[in-house]
């Protein structure tokens, strides 16, 4: 090819992008000048918004909220403080079986009530972007409030003294980012539920420590409960009214509401929030609560990650909030990180320290009815997604039949939970409708845990592994269960039973190691969880991490490996 007709084609090239870098240049000058316009535009529309006439002379800094009614049985009440972290009290009162969950509530009256409205519709007029579309919740917090920061410096007319700047901006950030009478609830840590119950009724708390709370903090109006429904609907493209009065959603922190307003609640609006731990516990943590011991402890991570060869497909059963959840994090965490976990679930609660997860979720139908994505069809699909192991967080409904499918066609390892109180009970969940899994196709099934919540008078609520049941299947299509672990009430501990484990058997035949090879796998472990406790390493990913180097670099038993 020519050498100038090369050079003639580079020249026209050079020119054509030449000429679209300047149209650029023009286009995001323009843009410019058009936000430039409404900005000003905005600034315009607030004059009438923020004017001299709407405000007081000043300040009336005496303006404060009434108290609730908790409040004045605190001050008339012999209270006895048993602790305070940051801006929380946490008080009992003689005579009483429930503790009070004090914080600071801030509900502005009068002139400070009129100005935080005006901020508002300010903010919303100069702020384009919606709250909830930016997803980083601290993220979201400081673009807003430097926002009001600068409307207040920017209007003096609101007449607001320097000092109290601070106040009206996180009093509006409050409201419009965050979940106003309760947003310092759901910041605590320490909380595992938030309990709006109705209006005019105080709110309740399940403390990590001291149980259920009374708190002081309460609402005044039917309003103000489902004002704060529709703003976590709305940000998840939810609709809640009387035609749907059901809302189960997931806040931006992965805490997961339900909440429900009038046909449905006959007292009136109600939500309840089940906060999720931002340093999820370990099988430690587990250990060292009581939850289960060393000896089942060492079982049960042998039998997630099954020496590589045969890892066991379990079942987690129990009821509301005994934990089931938690030990399935727990177990996953063993997880060889060369697997690929695909986790299916109703509302995201997983977290697990684990490099190749995929993570799909179910969806209600959306505004329009459409846009529904069901259990059953996110687990056929991740069928599709060249799986090692499926995670499913909750069965219900068709989704068991599709996951048992997988269990029977070599997806080894795979876990789930169920409600349900025992082994036997399980059985017949899972066969049963809407679940209607064939009782041959059990087979694939090789552990049920159960685990229940219990109160001990000394202890307060306790959540215990009651037992450890195996399956065992039949040509007959018969299922039975042996419980090989099982929980010893007065001595509130999780004790092997005297029945041969079916499972250590099939590993036998999968490695090719003895039993008493086995036995000794798992007296090393024993030891080696032993060690990290003794050690206090907590942190789910650090021994996560431990455990599969503990696995890479203990070649043989009887090796040592440091921790």
């Amino acid at each position: 090819m020519p050498t100038d007709y090369l050079e003639d084609i580079i020249g026209q090239a050079k020119a054509s992008a030449k000429k679209q870098e300047t149209k650029q240049e023009e286009t995001k000058k323009i843009e410019d000048k058009e936000e430039e316009i409404a900005q000003e535009v905005k600034k315009e529309d607030l004059k009438e918004l923020i004017t001299p006439s709407n405000q007081k002379e000043e300040i009336d800094e005496s303006e404060i909220s009434a108290k609730t009614q908790i409040e004045k049985e605190l001050d008339t009440n012999k209270k006895i403080e048993v602790k305070s972290y940051g801006k929380v009290k946490i008080y009992k009162v003689p005579g009483k079986s429930l503790a009070y969950y004090f914080t600071p509530t801030v509900r502005p009256t009068g002139v400070d009530r009129r100005l935080i409205n005006t901020l508002k519709e300010a903010t919303t007029r100069l702020i384009s972007i919606a709250p909830y579309k930016i997803r980083n919740p601290e993220e979201r917090r400081v673009v807003y409030k430097q926002k009001i920061i600068e409307i207040i410096k920017n209007n003096p007319s609101l007449r607001i003294p320097e000092t109290r700047t601070n106040f009206y901006a996180e009093a509006v950030v409050r409201e419009m980012v965050g979940y106003g009478l309760i947003d310092d609830l759901i910041k605590d840590d320490q909380l595992e539920e938030i309990m709006i119950v109705g209006p005019k009724k105080p709110v309740y708390v399940f403390h990590r420590e001291y149980e259920m709370m009374i708190t002081n903090i309460e609402f005044y109006s039917e309003q103000e409960i489902e004002d704060l429904v529709n703003k976590i609907a709305r940000e998840i493209g939810r609709r809640v009214d009387v035609a749907s009065p059901l809302l189960d959603a997931r806040l931006g922190d992965g805490s997961r509401v339900n909440a429900t307003i009038p046909p449905a609640s006959i007292s009136g609006g109600t939500i309840t929030i089940r906060k999720f731990r931002k340093d999820p516990y370990s099988i430690i943590d587990l250990i060292i609560m009581g939850t289960l011991s060393i000896e089942a402890a060492a079982f049960l991570w042998l039998c997630v990650e099954g020496f590589g060869t045969k890892p066991a497909n379990i079942l987690i059963a129990g009821g509301t909030g005994s934990g089931k959840t938690t030990l399935l994090n727990v177990l996953a965490s063993f997880v060889p990180d060369r697997e690929r976990v695909i986790t299916i679930e109703d509302t995201a609660e997983v977290s697990l320290p684990i490099k190749h997860w995929i993570r799909l979720e179910a969806r209600p139908p959306g505004l329009e009815g459409t846009g529904e994505l069901r259990m059953d069809v996110l687990t056929k699909n991740s069928l599709r997604m060249r799986p090692d192991r499926i995670i499913v967080g909750e069965i219900r409904h068709e989704e068991a039949f599709t996951l048992f499918t997988a269990l029977n066609t070599g997806h080894d390892g795979s876990l789930g939970t169920v409600h349900a109180n025992s082994a036997e009970e399980t059985i017949v969940r899972v066969t049963s409708p809407p679940m209607n899994v064939p009782q041959v196709m059990l087979a694939g099934l090789d552990f049920i845990i159960v685990e229940h919540r219990y109160y001990d008078r000394k202890k307060g609520t306790i959540r215990r592994i009651s037992e450890i049941a195996e399956v065992y299947g039949s040509m007959e299509g018969k299922t039975k269960t042996e419980i090989i672990f099982q929980r010893d009430p007065i001595k509130d501990h999780l004790e092997r039973t005297l029945i041969e484990s079916k499972y250590l058997k099939v590993l036998q035949n999968f490695t090719g190691y003895r039993r008493e090879r086995i036995e000794a796998e798992l007296i090393s472990r024993q030891k080696f969880l032993e060690e990290l406790k003794e050690k206090n390493i907590r942190d789910l990913g650090e021994v996560s991490q431990r455990a599969k180097e503990f696995i890479e670099s203990k070649k043989m038993v009887g090796e040592t490996y440091e921790v």
